[in-house]
């Protein structure tokens, strides 16, 4: 029996304008391009399906029955290669610019945790581990990049928060 772990992320954001408005076109646009590099990285393992599409009218996806709620929950093999992707593809360009089309959500938004090889994680079992880090801190049922000692790129090339 393979005692592999993977690292699970949930991301959770609120576009500031329904999806066919021109202000979060450029976002909208380019969601495909971005989930498909994604699919294709070393390290990947997994996509919720629907993830980062907000309003695909998937409930499974839905928070809230907002339908400018977008959740992306993915599966990597390591901190690694999930730091690839979001800190060394055109990715982080997106990133940077989030606050011209997502709202600062005041709360954090944004959880990881490790899961057996093979798993794939809810979108309800990945709330609960948001609504833990959020009651609770870092711990290692629930955490973000600063608990991650192996999460190097994240120390040396995030930006800024939105604040």
């Amino acid at each position: 029996m393979s005692t592999q772990m993977h690292l699970a992320e949930l991301n959770v954001g609120r576009l500031l304008a329904p999806t066919d408005d021109p202000r979060v076109a450029e976002f909208m646009g380019s969601l495909d391009r971005i989930n498909g590099l994604g699919k294709r990285m070393p390290g990947f393992v997994w996509m919720m399906e629907g993830s980062g599409e907000p309003g695909t009218g998937n409930t499974e996806n839905a928070i809230g029955g907002d339908p400018q709620h977008v959740t992306n929950l993915t599966v990597w093999e390591s901190v690694e290669t999930l730091e690839n992707f979001v800190w060394n593809t055109v990715h982080k360009q997106f990133y940077e610019r989030r606050a011209e089309w997502f709202e600062v959500l005041g709360e954090m938004h944004f959880v990881m945790w490790w899961v057996p090889a093979g798993h794939r994680p809810t979108l309800d079992e990945a709330l609960e581990r948001l609504e833990h880090l959020r009651a609770n801190g870092d711990s290692d049922h629930a955490f973000g990049w600063a608990y991650l000692e192996e999460a190097t790129q994240w120390r040396q090339k995030q930006c800024v928060a939105a604040e």
